[in-house]
């Protein structure tokens, strides 16, 4: 049986290009910046880009994808394919049906299986533009994550240029432990910088540290401009949230049937410890 997403013809196709835009000019993108106040910065950056070429974003979000490929000009839109969660969106055919359509979706395997991969690599090789993000899953704090060096290796194995972008907002839009967007039209921002191409002998590891710096610095411009929490401003408060929930974790009892202000219970209300049959409840974070 053939794997979900594995047919490379359909991104060269004349007709699979009809439909994805079709369907991301007059559903996607209506429907989703219907629910946000969107501004797209550094478009005039985008002048120069030839494909084949690769972009890039950080990723808190699920709005995070149909925003650039909304925001992108559709002349660099039109043929590019978004690599998804190969475990997520491609099990199932009517998932895979509906991120092949909207965002001209191929699987991305996280699994350290042999199933898709390389596929990134062949869809570059036969000319077709490919939308990645290098984080490799969604911040659960809003703050962004070390990039995987594979953008970076891709880049220099085919002298492509990367485009950097950053997504400010859609956490706070969308955070990831909601099953819902929140109400109200909150405002995103979307930036583009400039093409980069790796230098010449910069191996993955250096590009993809530049790749990061830069969508970092895209990202906490814009948020500076607009009043909003920088990089360095969400994983402090992340931090912040963790300690807080650690020491409320301390301080409950740890035994069955005491209460967290036992200084209210009296001699005589006091029951005696029996002997623990079981091993007390493990604290949720020693587990993972």
């Amino acid at each position: 049986m053939a794997e979900l997403g594995g047919n490379r013809k359909r991104f060269t196709s004349p007709l699979n290009t009809i439909a994805t835009t079709g369907a991301q000019q007059l559903l996607l993108k209506p429907v989703v910046w219907s629910q946000l106040t969107v501004h797209v910065h550094g478009e005039q950056n985008l002048e120069g880009v030839e494909e084949p070429f690769i972009v890039i974003a950080n990723h808190s979000s699920h709005f995070d994808g149909p925003l650039i490929m909304s925001a992108l000009p559709r002349r660099l839109s039109k043929n590019l394919a978004t690599g998804a969660a190969a475990d997520t969106f491609f099990t199932k055919w009517q998932n895979a049906a509906l991120i092949q359509l909207f965002m001209n979706g191929f699987p991305v395997n996280r699994a350290g299986t042999r199933s898709h991969r390389g596929m990134a690599k062949q869809l570059l090789s036969e000319g077709v533009p490919i939308f990645l993000f290098p984080e490799g899953t969604r911040s659960r704090t809003g703050g962004m994550g070390p990039f995987t060096p594979g953008v970076a290796a891709l880049a220099i194995s085919f002298n492509c240029q990367v485009v950097p972008s950053a997504i400010v907002g859609a956490f706070a839009a969308w955070p990831a432990k909601e099953p819902r967007w929140r109400p109200g039209r909150p405002p995103v921002h979307i930036v583009f910088g400039l093409p980069m191409r790796p230098r010449p002998g910069e191996i993955a590891h250096q590009f993809n540290e530049r790749l990061r710096r830069k969508v970092i610095e895209l990202h906490d411009s814009t948020a500076h401009a607009y009043g909003m929490p920088t990089q360095a401003e969400m994983a402090h408060r992340a931090a912040l949230e963790k300690s807080t929930r650690r020491s409320r974790e301390a301080a409950q009892p740890d035994k069955p049937g005491t209460e967290s202000g036992g200084s209210t219970q009296t001699p005589a209300d006091a029951t005696p410890p029996t002997p623990a049959t079981e091993s007390p409840t493990p604290d949720p974070d020693t587990r993972r």
